[in-house]
């Protein structure tokens, strides 16, 4: 298992690497007379692929030039040289500061400030895409932490050292800086990942973490970035398989495939995200039938989704189909919190061990 030590001077030390060479790139430019440019990597949907390979989208070839002698690019040209050097003062200083912090930094700029933070993001996500780093690598947060952890595991953050069962009753809050985190010990063999926090507490409260000898996520709806990093690093450096507790719905379906194969929108980084081998063991329109489970009917919009996902090459495999397919004709969803019909423990006691090959 790599060290904390050892990981952060890596992210550090790339990042940094990657700064300096495009301000060694710029200078070149101007030595030569001229005009300097950025090549940013499109991220339009038209260069977002597939990689069936590695399972999870990824950037094409195709990219953009941004240049200091276009009169209409100049202005975003000269804010992006500003948030690098910015990211550098950070990267170097071994601090972090939040986006909105980014956004107002800019006011002080000679270049002026940004129109809105959505401006200021777009130049991030176009450095992030150029480097083929996360925003965290560069020293820059969101404001919001990732979702929490319960269970046999214990980690370093900077010099406090955490154990996720006594961390109060919500557990171990995963931080954005999760990638300078250590995992001192983990007892744990396997993830369960809970779409709903509400779902989390009840695994909690039931001791789900002991019962499956497992680490238990709760996800906030659509995961943050901390929490997919973390899902990431714990698959492929504790060697625990994920698996994820969603509802039965388009929306549950889409919130498990974001972690599984990552999403279009962050195709230049899932590399650092996606976990391929995650395994869905949510709510599917079989249980609905099979556990008779309260159901909500599906809206215009879910039957929308539902055909929309059904062409999204993530979801090629013969479950997604089956699945898609039966909910459409079934013409009903359903919540984790379905199976209360049967009682609170019922999840816990039958519907997952079940699910996870353990019951006997």
């Amino acid at each position: 298992m790599p060290k904390v030590e050892e990981r952060g001077k890596g992210r550090k030390g790339k990042a940094e690497e990657k700064l300096s060479n495009l301000g060694k790139e710029v200078i070149e430019d101007i030595s030569q007379i001229q005009p300097p440019r950025l090549k940013i990597p499109s991220r339009s949907t038209s260069n977002i692929i597939y990689d069936e390979a590695n399972r999870y989208f990824v950037l094409g070839p195709r990219y953009g030039v941004r240049s200091a002698a276009s009169m209409g690019q100049v202005k975003k040209f000269a804010q992006t040289m500003c948030m690098a050097d910015f990211c550098r003062e950070l990267t170097t200083s071994g601090k972090f500061a939040t986006l909105r912090e980014m956004y107002y930094t800019a006011e002080g700029w000679e270049t002026g400030p940004f129109r809105d933070q959505g401006e200021s993001d777009v130049i991030l996500e176009d450095m992030e895409a150029m480097f083929g780093l996360k925003r965290e690598s560069l020293g820059l947060m969101p404001e919001e932490d990732g979702a929490a952890v319960y269970g046999q595991l214990v980690v370093k953050e900077e010099d406090a050292v955490i154990d996720a069962t006594k961390a109060g009753r919500g557990g171990y809050t995963i931080p954005p800086t999760i990638d300078d985190v250590e995992f001192v010990k983990c007892k744990a063999k396997r993830i369960i990942a809970i779409e709903t926090m509400g779902m989390y507490h009840r695994f909690v409260q039931e001791g789900a973490w002991k019962t499956f000898d497992a680490l238990i996520v709760g996800l906030k709806g659509q995961a943050a970035r901390a929490t997919r990093r973390f899902l990431k690093r714990a698959h492929d450096e504790l060697g625990l398989p994920v698996y994820l507790f969603c509802d039965g719905d388009p929306f549950g379906f889409h919130i498990a495939m974001v972690i599984i194969s990552g999403s279009a929108k962050l195709a230049y980084i899932n590399h650092e995200l996606a976990v391929p081998d995650a395994q869905f063991i949510g709510v599917t329109a079989s249980d609905i039938v099979d556990h008779k489970l309260p159901t909500d009917k599906l809206r215009e919009l879910d039957i929308a989704r539902l055909k929309q996902i059904q062409k999204d090459p993530r979801y090629n495999s013969e479950f997604w189909q089956s699945e898609i397919k039966k909910m459409l004709e079934l013409g009903k969803k359903a919540e984790q919190q379905a199976f209360s019909k049967y009682g609170l423990s019922y999840v816990v006691e039958e519907y997952l061990p079940s699910k996870l090959g353990l019951k006997q």
